[in-house]
């Protein structure tokens, strides 16, 4: 198996896209944050002492999927062109899902991922205070499409 980020000799590099094409391009990644029946009572009752939850997290899914070049040193700057955090407050928790798209040269996977994980952490610094035990779990891409490998879904989450 090749590492793209690896030179032969095994030192870690930015991968040159220069001579890649511009196409749309999207992923789709989801998540959850695991919390107490309480603190699920309080996101429906809108009753969470620190304010609004769900719409902290869905900005700061959003801020974080602008910020991936910033966090991870080998990922490209690229120009997003939308990115949506869904949030769903389950039973269990929150269920999380970010959809992320550019019209660039290439892919938009870590930008979802990241959206959905900023989120998430933004959910536990907002219920930390009454339920420590808040988890993330799950995080993974579920889609993506565009660019030279095309369109892939992972298993059960075909459309």
């Amino acid at each position: 198996m090749k590492f793209t980020h690896l030179t032969s000799t095994g030192e870690a590099h930015m991968v040159d896209v220069s001579h890649k094409k511009q196409s749309v391009r999207e992923a789709t990644a989801v998540g959850t944050v695991t919390c107490s029946r309480d603190v699920v009572q309080a996101l429906r009752d809108g009753t969470v002492p620190k304010g609004d939850v769900l719409a902290v997290a869905r900005i700061a899914g959003i801020a974080g999927a602008k910020r991936v070049p910033d966090l991870l040193p080998l990922a490209h700057p690229i120009a997003l062109h939308a990115a949506t955090v869904d949030l769903s407050i389950e039973d269990h928790g929150v269920e999380i899902g970010a959809t992320v798209r550019t019209a660039d040269i290439t892919g938009v996977e870590m930008e979802a991922l990241t959206a959905v994980t900023v989120a998430a952490l933004a959910i536990i610094d907002m219920v930390k205070g009454v339920d420590r035990s808040a988890e993330i779990s799950g995080c993974r891409i579920i889609a993506k499409s565009g660019g030279r490998s095309g369109t892939w879904f992972r298993s059960g989450y075909e459309e």
